[in-house]
């Protein structure tokens, strides 16, 4: 039942966004030949809600979104294909639903979407890399906002890492995706001099928010996961599974530079997961190390003869608050103390 409707949910959508195609098509060419001006399409409004009138979507407004639309992704479209050839999954699942049709990725998402989009990017290249993952994910329009602000296209995949040499194809590749350089927690509200814990308690409060930056396919097992190692104790920061990759994922938290030991105390927390963990249906551990900052060199002089695969990242808090600030602000128990006091009264 849910795949059916799936399917007719993106039949109904491809459907409206291949007329608001045509249509956009239509303005274009009426404009080109010269003798119609914006007045065409004010006419053109006035005639399909009186035609339709129980059909939303042909303002004027909405009309000459979709000239923007069809005029935007129109010196685009070989990209777009070439896109859609890379994602044959998507399109197996939904392409034969349109065979007179070439298939378009820009159709496979809302309109709502479609607009974000236009407002947010003049190069189709960054606004094509926002349709592919909303596709992929299932994006809301608020989450592919979130996305879009957060410059996702910028940092995905640019963290230094070993993947090519510890990892075999196409996991290294599919592993690369899911780095991000640098990490955004604008979501948390810490001092300047935070300490680890305290990054690590923020992370884990806002633990929906850590994941949506982490990226699809993320799923929490631990923090301060305990590992023995000939007698003595260790606590992994926090101990992930990938479940696109089928592997754990072990990363370690730093609120200070990147020094090289911290990538050969990576590399043996791998190794424990990946002995002491690890069954026989996962793939290779990965491990990755988000740092305050980072000498790119030093890093890739310290992975470059590492065994294990590993990703070294920033994080970047746009708005620490200042101690003087964050002292003054009350906690939510003394509101809660103040309210009920008022309520008495």
């Amino acid at each position: 039942m849910q795949a059916s409707q799936i399917k007719a949910a993106v039949s109904v959508n491809r459907e409206m966004l291949a007329l608001y195609w045509f249509l956009g098509e239509q303005i274009i060419e009426k404009q080109a030949a010269g003798r119609w001006g914006d007045k065409f399409v004010d006419q053109m409004s006035k005639d399909l809600r009186t035609e339709f009138p129980d059909v939303k979507g042909f303002s004027r407004r909405n009309l000459l979104y979709m000239r923007r639309w069809v005029t935007f992704w129109q010196d685009a479209e070989a990209i777009v294909q070439q896109a859609a050839a890379q994602n044959q999954a998507i399109v197996q699942q939904v392409a034969a639903q349109f065979p007179a049709t070439p298939f378009q990725l820009v159709f496979l998402i809302p309109w709502g979407h479609n607009l974000l989009l236009l407002d947010k990017f003049k190069v189709p290249a960054d606004a094509l890399f926002y349709v592919q993952k909303t596709i992929e994910n299932n994006w809301s329009r608020a989450v592919l906002t979130h996305q879009i602000e957060s410059g996702l296209h910028l940092r995905e995949g640019q963290a230094i890492h070993n993947f090519e040499a510890t990892l075999p194809k196409p996991e290294s590749d599919l592993a690369r995706q899911l780095l991000r350089d640098p990490y955004n927690f604008d979501f948390l509200t810490l001092t300047e001099q935070h300490n680890e814990r305290e990054l690590e308690d923020g992370l884990i409060e806002h633990l929906t928010k850590f994941l949506l930056e982490l990226g699809a396919g993320f799923a929490f097992v631990g923090r301060q996961y305990k590992i023995t190692v000939d007698g003595d104790e260790y606590s992994i920061d926090l101990l992930f599974y990938h479940l696109r990759l089928h592997c754990y994922v072990v990363i370690e938290l730093k609120v200070e530079k990147f020094k090289p030991e911290y990538a050969g105390k990576l590399n043996f927390y791998v190794s424990a997961v990946d002995t002491q963990v690890r069954t026989e249906a996962d793939g290779p551990t990965i491990g990755i190390l988000i740092c305050k900052s980072k000498s790119d060199i030093k890093v890739e002089y310290s992975l470059r003869d590492l065994t294990k695969p590993i990703g070294v990242s920033e994080y970047q808090i746009t708005e620490n608050l200042p101690e003087q600030f964050r002292s003054s602000i009350p906690s939510i128990e003394q509101i809660v103390a103040e309210l009920g006091d008022w309520e008495g009264e």
